[in-house]
């Protein structure tokens, strides 16, 4: 089994983290594990680096903690469209980008092409090879949101890099947060790199002035739910459904159970993603979760264009129609009892 990635290279499945073959004499190793008892909490000073040089840590309040901060005081929720790198290409990336912050999107998170997604449904992983078909790389993806986000182009929310640990650790961790920084992400998801494993990271991202999302699932146990939390930043990715992303018709009940309980135990933004594709899923929300992540069902109108079902601009102006529509519901306000 190989995994391909946006780096354009192919990894043999040895091991959790990518262990290379061969390339130009070296093998790759797997990075080392950080104890368990090692996570960060919040507020506290992140550890030296693995060379023994001090991190200098950006203390600067992060744009994302910004909007959920903005949004709280009104009382609405954030809206977070999903959409792939690449899919079906950079340039239409760009203006999706575009169409998704004039749909009133308040941050976007950006899908770095795998082939081997953790846990992405069909919709988003028929994206992501899509992708890596037209050979989409990780240099390429930097450079096309540095053109969207320079100071001359309009504004664009916070964006969210939604990306595997091999990707991360064939370029080297501290090279990619920066790189990413420097291109205009101001937060990582990284789905496949565990809280407990996450220190170093962690303390890279934080030094960059980025936040590292954590991810909690339906299952996730609350002792282990409350070491995700003390490693997170930015906000929690809160997992509606124990099984891949996709859109579905109802959320599970026993999501507010969590979404309550995690209330409890820190102030971070909930943000609720899986399944979540419809106006009315958001009104189930309100009240418990501070923000909504839709991916497959926005990604599903720019597969058309692959499909050659309908034209570029047709495919996105579908996209910023449903994006318009759940801006709107998470931005309404609760009504006054």
């Amino acid at each position: 089994m190989k995994w391909r990635g946006c780096w354009g290279k192919r990894f043999d499945r040895r091991s959790r983290f990518c262990r290379t073959r061969r390339v130009s004499g070296q093998t790759g190793k797997a990075p080392p594990a950080t104890p368990q008892s090692g996570t960060i909490k919040m507020g506290e000073k992140p550890p030296s680096c693995s060379l023994g040089k001090q991190l200098v840590v950006n203390t600067a309040r992060s744009s994302i903690t910004d909007v959920f901060s903005r949004l709280q005081s009104q009382r609405r929720m954030a809206f977070m469209p999903f959409i792939t790198a690449g899919d079906p290409n950079l340039d239409v990336t760009v203006r999706l980008l575009r169409a998704l912050a004039a749909s009133d999107a308040d941050l976007i998170e950006i899908g770095f092409p795998y082939s081997d997604p953790i846990a992405d449904g069909p919709v988003i992983q028929a994206s992501y090879t899509r992708a890596l078909d037209k050979k989409i790389t990780v240099p390429a993806i930097f450079a096309a949101i540095r053109a969207a986000t320079q100071p001359a182009a309009a504004p664009l929310p916070p964006l969210v890099a939604m990306t595997a640990y091999s990707i991360i650790f064939r370029r080297g961790a501290a090279r990619f947060v920066e790189q990413a920084r420097d291109a205009g992400f101001s937060g990582l998801i990284v789905p496949d790199l565990p809280a407990d494993e996450a220190r170093e990271l962690a303390a890279q991202a934080r030094q960059a002035g980025l936040d590292l999302i954590q991810l909690i699932a339906p299952t996730t146990p609350p002792e282990r739910a409350a070491r995700i939390v003390g490693a997170a930043s930015g906000f929690l990715y809160c997992i509606s459904v124990a099984g891949t992303t996709g859109v579905r018709r109802e959320l599970p009940r026993a999501l507010r159970d969590q979404l309550q309980w995690l209330k409890t135990q820190t102030s971070l933004p909930l943000a609720v993603g899986f399944g979540v594709s419809r106006p009315e899923q958001v009104d189930d929300l309100r009240g418990l979760a501070d923000g909504v992540i839709v991916g497959s069902a926005l990604v599903h109108h720019i597969a058309a264009i692959t499909d050659q079902q309908v034209a570029v601009d047709a495919a996105i102006a579908g996209a910023a129609k449903l994006a318009t529509e759940m801006a709107a519901a998470a931005h309404q306000q609760p009504v006054a009892t």
